[in-house]
């Protein structure tokens, strides 16, 4: 990979000459002496950072920020004010504008070589954030390509496994993982032939073989990486088809045997499995649901979650009215699910 692309707007040459000196060895440096200069070079050469002065001949710094950013292809650059007003005016300005940060002239090399790496450290790591997020959202849609399932319900599965979890004492940080782990719970059906997911009858005995499977081929996927979201996804994936009772696969696992991740998930894919229209039944309406639930506690759902699922009814219809309104705009259903904009 090479060197990071850093903008440099000022409009003295010898402030120019300064900051080459000081970053070029490490960067790749662009210089722009006004602002019309500057939001060409961002259209053009996409820097990761910009060292902006606010004093420009032909327009205001702060103004300027604003304008970079609403011209930047990546919607990621950051913007550094490099000016000599040292004021806690100018400063505060800039900040409102949009800035990351302000340094005040005269610079020491060592501040400005410590604070571009800092900030470039953060637009890395938010670039690796969002490839994370995307290979989760990726793996969630790969698990139910060839499912009848509509895209919107893995997601809002996933916000009402949520909101169980942390009606079951999670704290905030491993719901969210849950939340973002839970969508990948049928990755296994990656190794299921698509004749038996979309068989439009009963499955026979030996295609029942090959989709009992799915569980141990999703762990078997999902277990490759040391990473705490896939490591839950995996246990998640193995156990979740597994009954309170013991009567599930792939272990016949009893009680809290089972995973607590998983027997969250199930709940809240079995919740919303129901209240979903699909090609072969209508939506249930809700209090026959809440009957079906009630009645398998014990059986195929952990009681105890049960009684937690229904005290925060309120909430998971909450929830599920906001994915509806989500379903319902010109656009149609969110392509990226909130829960990858809202949680870490």
């Amino acid at each position: 990979m090479g060197a990071k692309t850093i903008l440099i707007v000022d409009d003295e040459p010898a402030n120019l000459a300064l900051m080459d000196g000081i970053l070029a060895d490490d960067y790749t440096l662009v210089a722009a002496r006004n602002g019309a200069e500057a939001l060409a070079a961002v259209v053009k050469h996409q820097p990761a950072l910009v060292l902006l002065d606010v004093g420009l001949p032909d327009i205001d710094g702060y103004v300027l920020c604003r304008q970079i950013q609403q011209v930047d292809p990546t919607q990621r650059v950051q913007v550094i004010f490099v000016t000599g007003y040292s004021d806690a005016a100018h400063e505060a300005a800039g900040f409102d504008a949009g800035g990351v940060d302000y340094i005040v002239k005269p610079v020491l090399p060592q501040i400005v070589r410590a604070r571009v790496s800092s900030h470039l450290a953060r637009v890395q790591a938010t670039a690796l954030t969002q490839s994370y997020r995307d290979a989760i959202l990726m793996l969630g849609h790969a698990g139910h390509y060839n499912d009848t399932d509509t895209g919107a319900h893995i997601w809002r599965m996933a916000a009402y496994a949520r909101a169980l979890a942390l009606a079951c004492g999670w704290d905030a940080e491993r719901c969210d993982l849950l939340e973002l782990a839970a969508p990948m719970h049928d990755t296994g059906k990656l190794g299921v032939p698509q004749s038996i997911l979309r068989k439009p009858g009963p499955l026979d005995a030996q295609e029942w073989v090959v989709m009992r499977t799915h569980p141990q081929v999703g762990f078997d996927i999902l277990s490759k990486s040391d990473a705490a979201v896939f490591q839950l996804a995996a246990d998640v994936s193995l156990r979740h088809h597994e009954k309170w009772d013991g009567s599930g696969y792939p272990a016949g696992l009893k009680g809290n045997a089972i995973p607590q991740s998983a027997r969250i998930v199930t709940l809240a894919d079995v919740f919303d499995a129901l209240s979903m229209k699909r090609p072969y039944k209508e939506a249930w309406p809700i209090e026959k649901i809440m009957a079906h639930l009630q009645a398998d506690a014990g059986n195929h759902f952990d009681p105890e979650m049960i009684a937690l699922f229904i005290r925060i009814l309120p909430e998971i219809l909450q929830i599920q009215r906001c994915w509806d309104d989500a379903d319902h705009t010109p656009e149609g259903a969110a392509v990226r699910p909130p829960v990858l904009a809202m949680h870490g």
